[in-house]
């Protein structure tokens, strides 16, 4: 993939369009030591928070991903092209705790230039973030009823904001 590092005030895209309609992968771990795992994402944020810029994702508890992510300090979110909506599908229903579904899925593994979690040769887009908070939702604090509806097994998402360190992607996610 022809990706290049893109400085954040360059940096364009259609978050709606990406989380719903796209997905991202959200990897976290240490590539160096082979202990890492991906899911894919397909709620979360991007935006600025605490002067800084971030992505947020969520992960339920019993998702094998969360264990890597409170374990260690970073994640990369990935974005494959389009086509690849089958890969993506594969990655969020299969567990890398049961089998290598990253290989099942033809995704190659890549070294990140600032954070220990690995990104992959296949995406159009990578953002290295550290994580610099995080929290669990709670019932009592949703203001709509009807969002707990997500939780019929009491469930509740881990929220992680990640600074983001670093962008690279292709020439369409460029200003």
């Amino acid at each position: 993939m022809n990706r290049q590092e893109i400085n954040l005030k360059e940096f364009t895209l259609k978050p709606t369009a990406l989380w719903s309609g796209r997905w991202l992968l959200l990897t976290a771990g240490d590539f160096e030591k082979g202990e890492y795992n991906s899911m894919t994402v397909a709620w979360g944020s991007l935006g600025t928070m605490w002067h800084k810029p971030f992505a947020q994702v969520v992960v339920r508890p019993q998702r094998y991903t969360f264990e890597f992510m409170e374990k260690y300090p970073d994640f990369t979110l990935s974005v494959l092209p389009a086509d690849q909506i089958k890969t993506m599908q594969l990655m969020g229903s299969k567990s890398g705790r049961d089998e290598d579904k990253i290989a099942l899925a033809g995704l190659t593994p890549m070294v990140s230039q600032t954070v220990g979690a690995p990104a992959f040769e296949e995406a159009e887009l990578i953002m290295e973030c550290r994580k610099i908070y995080r929290d669990v939702i709670k019932k009592d604090s949703f203001l709509d009823p009807d969002l707990d509806s997500n939780y019929a097994q009491g469930d509740y998402h881990t929220i992680y904001f990640g600074e983001i360190l670093k962008v690279m992607g292709t020439d369409s996610y460029k200003s």
